[in-house]
């Protein structure tokens, strides 16, 4: 298998099942695509204004860029400020992975009444965990109750009846609610009158370097002008980043055109994958480049895929790759398995 030091976590130190060489004439590895290909298969963290909605941006997206396709993970409301990952072309199909991990948020409230700092803090430990929510009126989803966790929630400063708040939180929870619910909790009530998302998953204002919608129209319209890519490269990263929270695997060249039409992977076709992959787990199929080619489940443990020779070890849940990038190595009448051995095999 080709040696390659990728620049991203969850293709680095895996356990090997096989080798396996990758042609360059078919593919990129992921940090040297170039633009038409970035745009098809890139990701910006937008640091979103406050005013338009998310809807809006997504569309200044597209106008911008030329391109057909892009979508968001997580929508924040018209005066919410902060990170807003945006996917491009394909690789919007990857973007529903960044729901596993935690959210970020900082938030001004106003307290009803002047309440004392350790009075605060005490009710702030009981929201701390699993909570009850329904989301409020004005909410895009059913208003059923659910259940949300909250990680992690402090006081960061306190001025009279002003309150900054730190909130990491798991995906699709209603800061405002958990505002209003402290409020009630206290009697005088609190209104929610900033919001700020500061981390989705893997990406934390703390590490990465968000994008303004202008940066963004300077660097586009600089490579136009001048082909200059490097503003632009800096801005839109491989979708690859999205999925680091996940487990991996690396396929075989041979493998990956079955995969793109519907096949599920067979043991023959794994080349690596994450040491101690469990049965069920989400994964990122790979290629030996390694370009997302989709995600599937587990359908063996990497113990399983270690001591047997054939079966199907990953179930297909979504092709991110678009067919005919790599070239066609299995029989049309029989594309129900992607083995990748040979062309006289089913693929």
């Amino acid at each position: 298998m080709t040696e390659y030091n990728f620049p991203f976590t969850q293709l680095n130190n895996l356990e090997r099942f096989d080798d396996d060489t990758t042609s360059e004439k078919n593919g990129y590895y992921p940090d040297k695509r170039p633009v038409n290909e970035l745009l098809q298969y890139g990701v910006i963290l937008l640091d979103k204004p406050s005013g338009p909605t998310s809807h809006e941006v997504i569309a200044w997206v597209k106008k911008l860029l030329y391109i057909e396709k892009a979508g968001h993970s997580g929508t924040l409301d018209p005066g919410t400020t902060g990170l807003l990952p945006i996917g491009l072309g394909e690789g919007t199909k990857a973007l529903s992975v960044l729901l596993i991990g935690p959210k970020e948020y900082y938030a001004i409230a106003r307290l009803h009444a002047h309440v004392q700092e350790h009075k605060l803090n005490n009710i702030m430990k009981e929201f701390v965990g699993e909570i009850y929510q329904r989301p409020p009126q004005r909410s895009s989803v059913r208003r059923s109750t659910r259940v949300r966790t909250i990680y992690e929630l402090e006081v960061v400063e306190q001025f009279d009846r002003l309150v900054l708040l730190r909130i990491v939180c798991q995906a699709g929870t209603y800061i405002r609610k958990i505002i209003y619910d402290i409020g009630e909790v206290l009697s005088p009530g609190a209104t929610m009158i900033e919001l700020r998302r500061t981390r989705v998953s893997n990406f934390s204002e703390n590490k990465d370097n968000f994008t303004k919608l202008h940066d963004l129209s300077d660097a586009i319209q600089v490579y136009r002008e001048k082909n200059d890519e490097d503003k632009l490269r800096g801005i839109i990263r491989p979708v690859e980043q999205c999925l680091d929270l996940i487990p991996a695997v690396i396929i075989r060249d041979t493998a990956i055109d079955a995969l793109c039409h519907g096949a599920q992977l067979a043991i023959p076709g794994v080349l690596a994958a994450t040491k101690g992959l469990k049965e069920r787990e989400l994964v990122g199929i790979y290629t030996i480049k390694g370009e997302i080619v989709g995600l599937a489940e587990a359908a063996m443990s990497s113990e399983d895929i270690k001591e047997s020779v054939k079966g199907i070890a990953f179930h297909m849940r979504r092709i991110i790759m678009k067919p005919g990038t790599y070239p066609k190595a299995w029989r049309s009448n029989a594309g129900v398995v992607a083995s990748g051995m040979s062309t006289n095999t089913k693929a």
